[in-house]
């Protein structure tokens, strides 16, 4: 059910998934069948979308989220967590009868995780739903999608927002097969490595290879695309050519939400209207610092930060 507006029409409206995350510090993956003892616990909010809706809003953007809960303490826990970052969370559905995401991320000594996702109410988003908020999407500078809500939905977000001419953005995780109708209404596609491959059908070891399939993927329709490589930086494929940024240094604690980082504080940068290479330096800045913290939303940082951080590098002549 679409409500009045509570707040002016976003710079950055996200429409995805709300989970709540519960994180378990182990020295490794179990085997089947063996019990470990785990280092500790803890919850903090997550799902893609409100990830990346964070990450945006800490970087000055007025944001605003697109989804579904259930009408339970999650939901409620989530939607306080968005709000305390000024997110305006209006257009988020409760959902009667069924829960809100949920989202076990079992996290390494060396930072790196493993993660099973109970979709739960993410999953009662329908293209219904998105058409009610029809005004809101229309009048966002940049809309955000994820893969964690049904195809469907994210496809008539994304075309609602490309006609009305707002930059259209889709990280393509959980990855899944897409067409070309939809990558054609793609200002930009973000992937990981693993994301890429799947979409290509091509091996992506490196960024000569991301280079390579980031060109392939971008003549199935979108304007840009982004190739995130972790620790060995990004590939950009757009009119302009190809473009390769290494990453900041540093010592990852945990890595959960990094790709979310990078999504969000690139829309708020975009929405902002910084040059291209800047809002990619600034995202790649953000989710340097977001890894060297415990936790998802949690261990994402200021726009006050990421300035810090893009001045060190810019001293130390490592900034691209």
């Amino acid at each position: 059910m679409s409500e009045p507006f509570a707040a002016p029409p976003a710079d950055v409206l996200v429409v995805g998934s709300l989970n709540m995350d519960l994180r378990i510090r182990t020295p490794r993956l179990p085997a089947p069948g063996e019990t470990l003892t785990g280092s500790g616990f803890d919850t903090d909010g997550g799902g893609k979308g409100a990830n990346q809706a964070v990450a945006a809003a800490r970087q000055g953007a007025r944001v605003a989220m697109l989804g579904a809960v259930g009408q339970d303490a999650h939901g409620a826990a989530l939607l306080a967590a968005l709000q305390a970052d000024g997110i305006d969370t209006h257009a988020v559905e409760h959902i009667a009868g069924t829960p809100s995401g949920t989202a076990a991320i079992l996290l390494m000594p060396d930072g790196e995780n493993s993660i099973v996702v109970i979709p739960g109410a993410n999953h009662a988003l329908t293209p219904e739903r998105v058409r009610a908020q029809a005004d809101r999407l229309r009048q966002a500078r940049v809309v955000v999608a994820q893969l964690e809500c049904p195809l469907d939905a994210v496809a008539e977000a994304l075309a609602i927002a490309r006609e009305a001419g707002a930059v259209t953005v889709l990280n393509a995780a959980p990855v899944q097969p897409l067409g070309d109708a939809l990558l054609g209404q793609l200002d930009w596609l973000v992937v990981n490595e693993i994301e890429a491959a799947a979409l290509a059908g091509t091996p992506v070891p490196g960024p000569a290879e991301a280079r390579a399939v980031a060109e392939q993927l971008r003549r199935r329709g979108p304007r840009q695309v982004l190739v995130t490589l972790g620790a060995e930086g990004l590939v950009l494929a757009g009119p302009e050519g190809t473009l390769a940024l290494p990453a900041p240094r540093v010592q990852a604690v945990d890595t959960t939400g990094a790709g979310d980082t990078v999504v969000g504080a690139l829309a708020a940068a975009l929405a902002a209207g910084r040059p291209l290479r800047e809002a990619l330096t600034r995202a790649q800045a953000a989710a340097a610092l977001a890894v060297t913290r415990l936790g998802t939303q949690s261990a994402m940082p200021t726009a006050a930060e990421v300035d810090h951080l893009v001045a060190d590098l810019h001293l130390q002549g490592d900034t691209p």
